[in-house]
């Protein structure tokens, strides 16, 4: 594999190799192809490996870039390490998952094999194909939920493990983690009104139009009331109170008003396995059943201003035509009795120096359940901070991944 010169001040390469849909069953012979690109500065390309996994689920790893720098922790990665940017499996160029192909459950029954389990399975085949011993990782959201499977089951492979904002739930519900993540939202929608008083009145207009089938994309689609309040998935980045109060000021007529809110909204058909995927992350050994629907708490149900974050309602598949043909596909999934993914002794075992950046107001990734998870690792480094929010990864332009390489090798203590 020839090193490339297209990026400036990056070398590339890019991998393409075939695995099993199912690495668990040899008696399936489908297969997919997995694509990633190796980045590495000229001076570099002798350095170890660190393999990121990118949040999710169901999202392509970032496309590099040095000027501007993106993703924003490539310049300081690249100081110690070649990076591998994979693209898991069924998005980027991975055999991407496009549109719905056979009946609704043939369809779900391939989204199965689309979990952190066979992602980890994808990453150990093209570990083996480009010939490294072990390599780093660095997750981010729900690239860290990937991270600590491979840490459960191959810990062997591992130098180290970096999370940014994605240490999961170990043996906790769907509907324990969603509970969690309500409260959270609760809080920052408060936050968010403490900053913006007028904004509430005009989220409760907004509402009341969405109730009355007023609010519509520039297509056409409907955006109804549960779906016009995960706007407040803005609130968990950097800047994204911002860009809310910016929506908020436009007249819910105008045409600007259409396509920001369009382009603004969480889940949608451009990385649909986002959206119906998206319980299954959670999901260590259990069935999901629509929990983040289920566990809606009484007081966002009085308080149509409260706003919502990684929530998926069902609904939103009738709404939004781009997610209407995975309908019968997402009832499945949502039906789907998942393996777990974690096990606390394994983890107990893992001998691998880790370091996580938990943020102190998350609203995707509970603190205190991070915190359990940390526990069990026996070489972990927590850094709590407040800081950041859930994208303090890209946002601090490499500094969160500076802290956590120090105290993983052991030249910060905290």
């Amino acid at each position: 594999m020839t090193w490339q010169r297209s990026i400036p001040g990056l070398l590339t390469r890019e991998v393409r190799i075939n695995v099993p849909l199912d690495h668990s069953d040899p008696d399936d012979e489908r297969g997919i192809e997995i694509f990633a690109r190796v980045v590495a500065t000229p001076e570099g390309t002798e350095r170890p490996h660190l393999l990121f996994l990118q949040g999710g689920p169901g999202c392509e790893s970032p496309r590099p870039s040095l000027d501007p720098v993106w993703p924003g922790w490539l310049g300081r990665a690249l100081a110690d390490h070649q990076v591998v940017l994979l693209d898991q499996r069924g998005t980027g160029l991975s055999s991407p998952v496009s549109e719905p192909l056979g009946s609704a459950a043939d369809q779900a029954e391939y989204l199965t094999h689309l979990r952190a389990d066979e992602i980890v399975a994808d990453a150990e085949d093209l570990r083996a194909h480009l010939g490294i011993e072990r390599w780093s990782v660095l997750g981010q959201s729900f690239g860290g939920f990937t991270a600590l499977h491979y840490l459960s089951s191959r810990p062997d492979a591992l130098r180290a493990v970096y999370f940014t904002g994605g240490l999961p739930a170990v043996g906790r519900s769907a509907e324990e983690i969603y509970a969690a993540c309500y409260e959270t939202m609760a809080g920052k929608s408060e936050e968010y009104y403490r900053r913006f008083p007028s904004d509430r009145d005009r989220v409760a207009r907004l509402v009341g139009l969405a109730g009355q089938e007023a609010i519509r994309t520039p297509g056409g689609d409907l955006v109804g009331p549960s779906r016009l309040r995960s706007l407040g998935h803005l609130l968990g980045a950097s800047g994204g109170a911002e860009r809310l109060h910016y929506l908020l000021e436009r007249d819910p007529g105008s045409r600007g008003f259409r396509h920001d809110l369009a382009g603004l909204l969480p889940f949608g058909g451009r990385d649909v396995l986002y959206t119906v995927l998206h319980e299954s992350s959670y999901a260590d050994g259990v069935v999901t059943n629509w929990a983040a629907a289920r566990t809606l708490p009484g007081a966002f149900r009085a308080d149509p201003t409260l706003l919502t974050g990684e929530h998926v309602l069902p609904e939103w598949f009738d709404e939004d035509s781009s997610l209407r043909p995975w309908k019968d596909s997402a009832r499945l999934i949502a039906e789907h009795a998942w393996p777990r993914l974690y096990d606390p002794r394994a983890l107990a075992e893992a001998d691998v120096p880790c370091a996580a950046a938990v943020y102190a107001h998350d609203a995707y990734v509970p603190l205190h359940h991070s915190l359990e998870t940390a526990a069990l690792l026996p070489d972990m480094h927590v850094w709590i901070t407040s800081e950041y929010e859930h994208n303090g990864s890209n946002a601090s332009g490499g500094a969160v991944l500076d802290r956590l390489i120090r105290l993983a090798d052991g030249r910060l203590v905290r």
